[in-house]
C-alpha cells in the first residue's frame, strides 16, 4: 500500500507541478490549467490550434494564423503538416501552410483560397508559473499586399464571458451580450470597430476561475467581436503580421490564473428522467483524475416535508476514462415509486423519477408532437398562438446544374441523369419531407431513415398516437389539435410524398434538395422566407411576378447521383414502410414495395461491398417472403459473416423465413462472436455501451447502436443481452461524460439541452423532441457539452436517426418492462 501511495504522490506532483509541463498525451498541464497545441484540426467548429482549458473548461481555442479578422465556416484554413514535440526542451511546434489544396475549390465543403502561398510554424513553450509563450515564425516575410490582412487569432468562448469585464492597457470595457456597432469595412469584412487595442489584455479580472492575461511583445493586440459578421462567431484576440518580418513575427505571453489546490468537482450522473421500478439502476460519479477517494453517497426520496433519506453507501471505484476517475453505485434495490435526488460531497442531482409508468408520458411523445411537425417542409406549422414556420419552399425544385460541387457536399456530374435540363422546374417536389437539422435541405437518406424508423415503431410497438392535425389540401399543420388519424402513419406518408414524388417525376431517386447559395444556407428562422414560393421562369425579368411564377432564381436545387448503396438503403426503408402502411393505405404500401424491388434489382452487385445489399434483402424478405430473394440471401452467407458487425442487427429480420440449418448455425456463431467483442468494448467505459468518443458528439451513434441491439436481442435472445439498449437510452438521458449531464432529448427530463442547433438556434432556443448530437470530445480527452446554439458537433438535431432512434429506444424499453 505504501508503494501505491508513493506512486500516487509522484503522479500528482508531476501533474500539479509549479509550471506547465508536457504530459504523456503531449499537452501542457498543471493544476487547474491545460494548454493543447493543434490536438484537433477542426477550425470551422472552433476546435483547433492553441487551446486553453482553465479549471476544466475550454475558454479559448483556434489559436492560429488566419487571413481574416473574423473567419467563417467557409473561410480559408491552413493545412496542418508535422506536429513536433520536443519533450526535452518542453516545446510543441505545429508546421502549417496556405493553401490547403485538398479543400481549395474541391472536397465536401469546398473553400476558395486566394493566390497566397506561405508556410510557418506555431510554437508553444511554458514559462514560469502559469505563463506560456506562443511564437509564430514564417519561412519568409509576407508579400506587401497581405500586410495587415494576415494575423494570429485566438478565440474566446463568448457564452461564459457575457457581462464580464476586460482591461486593455488603460482602457476598460465589458463583453457585450449582443454585437454592437459602429460597423466599418475592414478588408472587405463588415465588422464592428474593435472593442479595444493595446499591448496587454486582462480577460474577466473579477473572476479568479476565468482571469487570463494576454501580452504581445512586438505587435498590438486587437479585441474583436466576431459575431458581427457571423452569428456563431466568438470574441477574437488578434495581432497582424508586421511588414518584412519572418522570425518571431508574433510573440504572445499568456498567463491564465489558477486557484490554488483546485480540483474538478465530482459530477453525479443519473438519468434526468428516471427509472422503472424493476430496472437496474446505477449512479456514475466523475471525479478529478487525482481524486481516488470515495465518500458517502446519499439518496433521498422527495416528500411533502422535503427530503427523506432512504439509502446511503460508498461508491465503488471503476477506474480511469478520458481525463477523469470514475466511481459507480448500484441502487437497484430502491423500487418504491417516487421522486428522488442523489447527494455526494455537496453536489446534488436534479430530481428523477422511479415509477412503473416512467416511460409512458413526456418522453417519446415530444418527438411526434413537436419535432417532426416542426420539421415538416411544404407546410405551415402552427401551435395555438405560435407559428413555427409559414408555408415554405412551395417553389421546389429546379434541376441542379451539371458539373457542380455544391458547398454542402452535393455533387453533380456531366449529366442530370434525367430528362430535365439544368434549371428546369421539376414537378412533384413541393410536397412532403422534413427539413434536415438547421440546413433546410432534404437528403434522401434522412427522409427514408425517418420513414423507416417510424414504420418500425408502428410494426414493433403498435404505435398509434393522435395529437396533430395535418391538413394537406390547405398545407397546414396544427400542433395539439387531434384529427382522428395516427400521427405516425401521417408522418410516414409525409416522408414518402417527397421520396416517391421525386422518383415518379425524375424516374429515379433524388440525392437531395437544397438551397442555391450560402446566404440562403446560413439563414436562421422561418424557412418560408428563404424563397419567394414562386416557381422560377427564365423568360421573366427578375422582378416580374405572375400568380405562380417569378423571374427570381431563388428556388432550391434538386441533385441526382449514381449511388447504388444509397439506392439499396432507400429500398430497405421502402420495404419496411410497405408493411407499416398495409392496413391503412394499401395503394401506397404497394407502391413502396414495387419501387423497393426495382431499386434493389437495379443496384444489387454494383455497390461498395455487400452490406447494403444484405440489409435491403433482409427487409425485402420480411415484406414479401419471396423464395428467390431468400435464395439470394443464403448465397450471401460468407459476406454476411464477414460484415456481421454492420449487418447482424437486421439479418434477424429474415431469419424466420430461412430453413437452411447450416446457414442459421453459421450466422448464430458469427453474431455470438461479434457480441463478445462488443461486450469487451463496453467494459472500456463506465457507461455500459461501446463508446470511443470523437470530435462529434456520440449521442446519435449510441442511439443507433441501441436500436440495433434491440433487434439483435429480439432475434438472437439467447446470445444478446437487453442491457445494451437500456444503457444506450440512459446515456442519452444524462448518464454520459462531462460536467453537463443534460438529457440530449430537448424538453425531456428535469434538465435537458434547451439551447440547441435547430432551425430556431438564432433565438437561443430549442424544439421539444429534438435530440442533440451530445457531448463531444475536445481532443485528446476533454468531454464537452456547452450551452451554445451554434455547435453543430454538440447540439445539432438531425433527421433520419437522432430523434426517431431515441423515440424507438424509449418505446422498446417501455415495452420491455411491461412484460
Amino acid at each position: 500500500m505504501k508503494y501505491l501511495t508513493l506512486i500516487l504522490i509522484l503522479f500528482c506532483s508531476s501533474i500539479y507541478s509549479q509550471n506547465l509541463t508536457l504530459n504523456d498525451q503531449n499537452y501542457f498541464e498543471k493544476q487547474g490549467l491545460n494548454v493543447t497545441v493543434f490536438s484537433d484540426i477542426y477550425p470551422d467548429g472552433h476546435q483547433t490550434g492553441v487551446t486553453i482549458i482553465q479549471h476544466g473548461v475550454r475558454v479559448a481555442a483556434n489559436g492560429d494564423l488566419r487571413l481574416e479578422i473574423s473567419p467563417g465556416q467557409w473561410s480559408p484554413v491552413p493545412k496542418g503538416d508535422t506536429l513536433m514535440v520536443d519533450k526535452l526542451n518542453q516545446i510543441v511546434t505545429q508546421r502549417l501552410s496556405y493553401p490547403d489544396e485538398s479543400k481549395n475549390r474541391k472536397g465536401f465543403n469546398p473553400i476558395e483560397y486566394p493566390d497566397l502561398n506561405f508556410s510557418y510554424n506555431v510554437s508553444v513553450s511554458p514559462l514560469e508559473g502559469n505563463s506560456f509563450k506562443i511564437t509564430v515564425d514564417l519561412d519568409k516575410p509576407l508579400p506587401n499586399e497581405w500586410i495587415g490582412k494576415v494575423g494570429f487569432n485566438m478565440e474566446l468562448f463568448p457564452g461564459d464571458l457575457f457581462g464580464k469585464s476586460f482591461l486593455m492597457d488603460n482602457l476598460n470595457g465589458m463583453f457585450p451580450i449582443q454585437p454592437n456597432g459602429p460597423i466599418t469595412n475592414y478588408n472587405n469584412e463588415y465588422l464592428a470597430a474593435p472593442l479595444a487595442i493595446g499591448k496587454k489584455l486582462i480577460v474577466a479580472p473579477e473572476e479568479d476561475l476565468q482571469r487570463i492575461k494576454f501580452e504581445s511583445t512586438n505587435t498590438n493586440l486587437e479585441l474583436w467581436d466576431g459575431r458581427t459578421n457571423h452569428n456563431n462567431g466568438w470574441y477574437i484576440i488578434r495581432s497582424t503580421i508586421p511588414k518584412g518580418v519572418s522570425k518571431n513575427a508574433i510573440e504572445w505571453i499568456i498567463t491564465p490564473n489558477t486557484v490554488k489546490n483546485w480540483k474538478y468537482k465530482p459530477v453525479i450522473q443519473v438519468s434526468q428522467l428516471g427509472y422503472h421500478n424493476n430496472q437496474t439502476k446505477k449512479i456514475i460519479i466523475e471525479q478529478d483524475k487525482t481524486d481516488i477517494n470515495t465518500s458517502e453517497l446519499k439518496i433521498f426520496k422527495l416528500t411533502e416535508n422535503g427530503k427523506e433519506l432512504v439509502n446511503t453507501g460508498i461508491p465503488k471505484s471503476w477506474g480511469s476514462f478520458l481525463r477523469y476517475n470514475y466511481l459507480t453505485y448500484d441502487f437497484s434495490e430502491i423500487k418504491t415509486s417516487g421522486m428522488y435526488v442523489v447527494e455526494y460531497r455537496g453536489q446534488t442531482t436534479n430530481p428523477f423519477k422511479i415509477d412503473a409508468k416512467v416511460f409512458d408520458r413526456h418522453v417519446w411523445q415530444p418527438v411526434l408532437e413537436y419535432y417532426l411537425p416542426v420539421q415538416m417542409c411544404h407546410m405551415r406549422v402552427n401551435e395555438k398562438y405560435r407559428v413555427w414556420h409559414g408555408l415554405c419552399h412551395h417553389d421546389d425544385a429546379l434541376m441542379a446544374p451539371t458539373d457542380t460541387n455544391h458547398f454542402d457536399g452535393y455533387r453533380s456530374e456531366s449529366s442530370t441523369l434525367t430528362k430535365f435540363e439544368p434549371y428546369d422546374a421539376v414537378p412533384g417536389l413541393n410536397v412532403g419531407g422534413w427539413h434536415d437539422a438547421g440546413d433546410y435541405d432534404l437528403r434522401v437518406e434522412s427522409q427514408i431513415g425517418t420513414v423507416r424508423l417510424l414504420s418500425l415503431m408502428v410494426e414493433e410497438f403498435g404505435l398509434d398516437y393522435d395529437a396533430t392535425l395535418i391538413d394537406y389540401p390547405n398545407k397546414v399543420v396544427e400542433i395539439h389539435v387531434p384529427d382522428g388519424k395516427n400521427d405516425a402513419i401521417q408522418q410516414i406518408e409525409h416522408g414518402l410524398q417527397s421520396i416517391l414524388g421525386g422518383y415518379r417525376n425524375l424516374g429515379r431517386l433524388y440525392r437531395g434538395i437544397i438551397c442555391q447559395d450560402l446566404r440562403q444556407y446560413v439563414m436562421l428562422g422561418d424557412g418560408s422566407t428563404m424563397t419567394d414560393n414562386l416557381i422560377y421562369d427564365a423568360t421573366l425579368g427578375k422582378n416580374e411576378v405572375t400568380a405562380t411564377t417569378s423571374g427570381k432564381l431563388d428556388d432550391r436545387l434538386v441533385f441526382t447521383e449514381e449511388n447504388p448503396n444509397r439506392e439499396l438503403f432507400v429500398s430497405m426503408g421502402l420495404a419496411t414502410a410497405s408493411r407499416a402502411l398495409k392496413n391503412t393505405n394499401s395503394t401506397l404500401s404497394q407502391e413502396c414495395i414495387d419501387v423497393a424491388l426495382v431499386l434493389y434489382n437495379n443496384a444489387k452487385g454494383k455497390g461498395k461491398g455487400k452490406s447494403s445489399e444484405i440489409t435491403a434483402l433482409a427487409e425485402l424478405i420480411k415484406t414479401t417472403q419471396n423464395p428467390d430473394l431468400i435464395k439470394e440471401f443464403i448465397a450471401l452467407e460468407d459476406e454476411i459473416v464477414k460484415s456481421i458487425n454492420r449487418t447482424s442487427w437486421i439479418v434477424g429480420q429474415a431469419m424466420p423465413y430461412i430453413k437452411n440449418k447450416n446457414f442459421k448455425q453459421n450466422i448464430n456463431k458469427a453474431v455470438s462472436d461479434f457480441q463478445i467483442d462488443l461486450a469487451k468494448q463496453a467494459t472500456e467505459t463506465p457507461y455500459g455501451v461501446p463508446y470511443r468518443p470523437n470530435i462529434w458528439g456520440a449521442g446519435w451513434n449510441i442511439q443507433r447502436f441501441g436500436v440495433e441491439q434491440y433487434f439483435l436481442n429480439k432475434h438472437f435472445p439467447s446470445q444478446i443481452s437487453k442491457d445494451f439498449y437500456i444503457n444506450a437510452l440512459n446515456f442519452v438521458l444524462g448518464v454520459h461524460p462531462g460536467e453537463n449531464t443534460s438529457s440530449f432529448a430537448s424538453g425531456v427530463g428535469s434538465k435537458s439541452v434547451t439551447v440547441a442547433y435547430g432551425v430556431n438556434r438564432g433565438d437561443w432556443s430549442f424544439i421539444p423532441g429534438g435530440v442533440a448530437s451530445g457531448t463531444a470530445l475536445i481532443r485528446p480527452d476533454l468531454p464537452e457539452l456547452k450551452r451554445w446554439p451554434f455547435f453543430w458537433q454538440q447540439t445539432e438535431y438531425v433527421m433520419g436517426g437522432g430523434s426517431t432512434n431515441y423515440m424507438f429506444l424509449v418505446l422498446a424499453t417501455n415495452e420491455l418492462f411491461k412484460e
